[in-house]
């Protein structure tokens, strides 16, 4: 672990140069592992999250555990109440079901415009994400511009396995969501997350009425080109 753990710190310490940064999380596996980097070596990078208003209660019961554990170290952005009022108006507090244009749509009002506001004025934005998570992310690499946002994009743990993210939350005593030991893999709004079978991929829980290459929120959904990262010897 020693390695992967110095090469996160440092696409983390060069992320934390482009100053102002900030880390967002959803609090899943990956983002504890992150959130815990940032807070266990005092790193300059601000936290947020995103409270869609959909989201299971397992999740707000982790928020309320990393406070403890951690003290007051991230902010909360929502949605606008006036979108998410024309949104269900138009089409149904569950017409995400209907197709992937109105799942789209439910994401840009829950998730993106949100995630706009949170970034906005930052020069840097750190995630969570792993190449191996999808199909839609096998090109991921530690740094890149993301076009989508006009940012540069920092992913630590972006040749991390499963396992390794896991080895370190145990071996670190870090929180992590109580779903995950429900087959959850990967944690997202309750209508639009499920358990997983075994085998089945980790991302299959995710938007699970979608072909693969579709199930990406808008956050996420354009592959960064690569630029080098300097890591410190």
């Amino acid at each position: 672990m020693k390695p992967l753990i110095h090469s996160a710190l440092a696409v983390l310490r060069e992320a934390a140069l482009i100053s102002p940064t900030a880390f967002s999380t959803s609090f899943g596996a990956e983002d504890m592992v992150v959130l815990d980097l940032i807070q266990r070596n005092d790193l300059p990078i601000d936290v947020f999250t995103l409270d869609t208003g959909r989201l299971p209660e397992e999740t707000y019961a982790l928020m309320q555990r990393v406070e403890q554990t951690y003290g007051h170290c991230f902010e909360t952005y929502y949605p606008d109440t006036t979108a998410v009022q024309a949104l269900v108006g138009e089409r149904g507090i569950n017409g995400f079901y209907a197709s992937i244009e109105s799942r789209k749509a439910c994401c840009a009002v829950r998730k993106v415009e949100p995630l706009r506001r949170a970034l906005a004025g930052r020069r840097a934005w750190v995630t969570g994400l792993r190449a191996q998570q999808a199909v839609s992310r096998t090109r991921l690499a530690a740094h890149g511009w993301d076009d989508a946002f006009q940012i540069e994009k920092f992913n630590p743990l972006h040749d991390w396995t499963e396992q390794q993210v896991w080895e370190y939350i145990r071996s670190r005593d870090v929180p992590y969501n109580a779903l995950h030991d429900r087959h959850y893999p990967s944690i997202g709004c309750a209508p639009c997350t499920r358990a997983v079978a075994q085998g089945e991929d980790v991302r299959a829980g995710r938007w699970w009425w979608e072909d693969p290459e579709t199930k990406e929120c808008g956050l996420h959904a354009q592959r960064p080109a690569t630029i080098p990262i300097r890591v410190a010897a």
